[in-house]
């Protein structure tokens, strides 16, 4: 019994500037790009993208993705969004997932929405959710599903809030707990960021999601009808900016004496630093709360308007 199909990949419509880099022609091309130059953005991109540059190819992906400065082409945008992915860049992980999810290649996208759902990607959690509830190119698996798509919900997708009313229907109430326990259980582990140089892996990748204590159970039937499939549309969102270059540069939120007040702080804050790090760093008695990385002091206090307290500081 499918409940939630026919998924339109809306949110990998990405609208703002792309990955930031080192290197001139990359930036030249973000340059272009901020500019509306979008062809002269992908001309500055092809040729260190070619080379091997995972920020150029992701954000070649991108203007195939959007058909800025070149056909909007979906299959171009996954071969360069899967070029980059396999060099380990995570926000092209999350995007060559969602692009192998709409060309159809579920089984080859489970496992990098998998990845990008671990890291917090609310596309990734929401499709991947949705993909557990329908059994799609997945075991079914409905609390997790429940799990996945309420972080989805609680990052602001609206779409998502929408899913978790129609699995509301079929759900009972004991498994819709089960499901919110595991979905606080995601949000521990992600504000559990590891300490520099102690990189732990993504909780929910194939065959390592903590374990649940309840069965999924069908749902009731009304008589002998099947539920009808429910189209639901990822939001088209601002995009989480692509991994950018480490000039040494962090911010500095905080520091306490708990340090559970540290990762509290995070929690509250953290949505305001898409894409970035938190670092808790020991000094003495304290455990500071620091962010990035940025490549420069201009771009980190950049990040920090708007947010109090928080001071640029060169590692």
């Amino acid at each position: 019994m499918k409940l939630l199909g026919l998924i339109a990949v809306a949110g990998m419509a990405l609208a703002a500037p792309l990955a930031l880099a080192q290197e001139n022609p990359v930036k030249a091309g973000v340059e272009a790009w901020e500019r509306g130059d979008y062809k002269g953005a992908v001309d500055r991109w092809r040729s260190p993208a070619m080379k091997g540059d995972a920020d150029a190819q992701f954000n070649l992906g991108q203007a195939y993705k959007l058909g800025r400065g070149v056909t909007a082409d979906l299959n171009q945008a996954e071969l360069w969004y899967g070029k980059a992915a396999a060099q380990g860049h995570e926000q092209a992980e999350a995007s060559y997932g969602l692009a192998l999810f709409a060309n159809g290649k579920r089984d080859k996208a489970a496992p990098w929405l998998q990845r990008a759902a671990g890291r917090g990607d609310p596309r990734a959690q929401y499709v991947l959710g949705t993909m557990y509830f329908n059994g799609d190119a997945v075991q079914k698996d409905w609390v997790r599903a429940y799990a996945l798509v309420t972080r989805a919900s609680q990052s602001g997708l609206a779409e998502a809030s929408s899913a978790l009313a129609q699995m509301d229907k079929y759900m009972t109430v004991q498994d819709r707990q089960a499901g919110l326990s595991l979905a606080r259980k995601y949000e521990e582990e992600a504000n559990r960021a590891p300490l520099p140089g102690k990189a732990s892996p993504p909780a929910e990748v194939a065959g390592t999601a903590p374990p649940r204590t309840t069965p999924v159970r069908t749902p009731p039937r009304t008589g002998s009808a099947t539920p009808p499939p429910v189209p639901v549309k990822v939001a088209t969102a601002a995009p989480p900016p692509a991994a950018m270059r480490d000039g040494g540069w962090r911010l500095q939120l905080g520091a306490f004496g708990d340090p559970g007040n540290a990762r509290k702080l995070w929690g509250q804050v953290g949505a305001r630093f898409p894409g970035r790090q938190v670092y808790y760093v020991k000094a003495g008695t304290l455990t500071k709360v620091l962010v990035g990385p940025f490549a420069n002091r201009g771009e980190a206090a950049s990040a920090c308007r708007g947010v109090s307290p928080c001071v640029p500081v060169s590692q």
